[in-house]
């Protein structure tokens, strides 16, 4: 827990903690709401790609802020103004205003925003902790991230069973002034200088792009996290799909279901957050994807709702350990003056990874039946995972594990 004796980013990931909790709560109402208005699993897949394909498509340009600008103004002005595109969320339904496409169009707006912010969230961590407390920083905030996981839905499905999604809504857009003020009171970056721009956002994507090409720790990292978008993270939408079509319990339930997925990374959170004794990143990876693998299929034949909670404390663990490790992975290696664009490459991927995934895998069990579109996600990710792991030369999977890159300056990446 090195990295929580600095202020800065102890301010920083409580404030995180509460508004990624609200960010929870809509992300399981949305889906929620869509499929009782709809009683389709595709719209559930619309939810999760309406906000992840925007991200996607600006995440480019979110990159070149995040190595041009300082952090914590990017994150103040980005968070505010997804705060006031929740408040219009909460205002619609509030009004009544309940068509699918509407909701969709504002969850696209938010992810839209959240691609612009996304790179300066994960290279502000870096700005707030010395190297030597990095490993530690990066896995915290995925931890924070996944506690929000397991409280967000859990209040979710508390909220929609007892007091409706309007509630639910509501506290979303109240939680990002959690964020906010946290970026306000933390000191770090207030005097952060502006990088000078030698050329346009799609060249300094290009740079950035040769860049990765030079790194195989990097090139990895990105292929997992593609893997993990797009076979792995469709059970996290498809929780709504099985309460409602397979185990037949209610909202509660259903938010109990998501909180799982978050008390398993609670639980593998220490055997990632570095430390003397903590394996190689490479190893985690493997052993999380195999894993995984076999998690997706158990909570897909589960016999019942108890089977299918513990598979999904398994498989949130697996998937806090992978992304936490490529995440760390990424950090570490990346040239510092690069960092902010990389961050939003590997980003990039993962966006266009999970909405593909969840729209193909909800259209595949639009047909099939939830049950067989799982078993098929989690066979076809066992095969690729054996793929990756029979990679050899300078792609092979240790190389996750190599040093930080100090080779470019900031005047070369420019």
């Amino acid at each position: 827990m090195s990295a929580f004796r600095h202020r800065d980013y102890l301010i920083f990931w409580i404030g995180a903690l509460l508004s990624n909790t609200g960010s929870w709560i809509l992300n399981l109402t949305v889906p929620f709401v869509l499929f009782e208005l709809t009683g389709s699993a595709l719209w559930v897949g619309a939810a999760v790609a309406a906000q992840f394909l925007p991200m996607f498509a600006f995440s480019p340009w979110g990159g070149s802020l995040a190595d041009h600008f300082p952090r914590r103004q990017v994150l103040l002005v980005m968070q505010t103004f997804m705060g006031v595109a929740a408040l219009v969320l909460w205002a619609l339904w509030v009004a009544d205003l309940r068509d699918p496409w509407l909701l969709l169009g504002v969850m696209a707006i938010i992810g839209a925003a959240n691609g612009l912010s996304m790179p300066s969230w994960q290279g502000f961590v870096h700005d707030l902790v010395p190297r030597e407390d990095l490993q530690s920083a990066v896995t915290w905030n995925s931890l924070q991230f996944n506690a929000a996981r397991a409280i967000g839905p859990a209040i979710a499905g508390l909220l929609l069973a007892t007091l409706g999604p309007a509630w639910a809504f509501g506290i979303n857009a109240a939680s990002f002034g959690c964020v906010v003020l946290a970026i306000m009171l933390v000191r770090a970056g207030r005097h952060a200088l502006r990088t000078v721009r030698t050329s346009g956002v799609i060249r300094q994507f290009s740079d950035a792009g040769r860049y990765l090409t030079t790194q195989p720790g990097l090139i990895l990292s990105m292929l997992v996290a593609g893997i993990v978008g797009f076979l792995g993270n469709p059970v996290f939408s498809f929780t709504v799909v099985f309460a409602g079509a397979v185990f037949d319990v209610g909202p509660l339930q259903l938010g109990l279901m998501n909180a799982a997925l978050g008390v398993g990374a609670f639980i593998s959170a220490p055997l990632v957050a570095g430390g003397r004794w903590a394996p190689q990143l490479s190893r985690l990876v493997k052993a999380g994807l195999l894993t995984y693998t076999g998690a997706l299929i158990v909570f897909a034949l589960a016999p019942g709702y108890v089977v299918g909670i513990v598979a999904l404390v398994v498989i949130g663990g697996c998937f806090l350990t992978v992304v936490a490790s490529i995440n760390t992975a990424t950090q570490v290696i990346v040239a510092d003056p690069f960092r902010g664009r990389v961050l939003a490459m590997r980003l990039m991927v993962f966006t266009a990874a999970a909405p593909l995934g969840s729209l193909a895998w909800g259209a595949v069990a639009d047909v099939t039946g939830p049950r067989a579109a799982m078993v098929m996600a989690g066979v076809l990710m066992g095969l690729v995972t054996v793929a990756l792991l029979a990679l050899r030369g300078s792609v092979r999977l240790s190389r996750l594990d190599d040093p930080h890159d100090e080779s470019i300056t900031a005047a070369e990446a420019a």
